[in-house]
């Protein structure tokens, strides 16, 4: 019993523990760019998930009227650009 109790305080001092392993997607919503456009009447909230440790994309979820249903805004396509211009006066 000695022995075991030996052997696994031994593992436990020998394991180098760094932490949970962040993955390349990470936190990422957004599986690829997204789409380029959505009609403004059909969008209920726009949300912004800026590049963070854990997901180094700036990611636009958007939330549709209706069905509730979120899609990826395309951060590069010019209605993203224009969207958050405007949104920003």
């Amino acid at each position: 019993m000695r022995s075991a109790a030996f052997i696994l305080l031994a593992c436990l001092l020998l394991v180098d523990v760094r932490g949970m392993a962040i993955s390349s997607r990470g936190r990422c919503l957004c599986m690829d760019a997204g789409v380029n456009f959505i009609k403004p009447k059909l969008i209920k909230k726009v949300e912004a998930m800026y590049p963070s440790p854990s997901c180094q994309n700036l990611e636009i979820i958007v939330t549709l009227k209706g069905s509730g249903e979120k899609k990826c805004l395309n951060p590069a396509s010019r209605f993203a650009k224009n969207f958050i211009k405007d949104a920003q006066k």
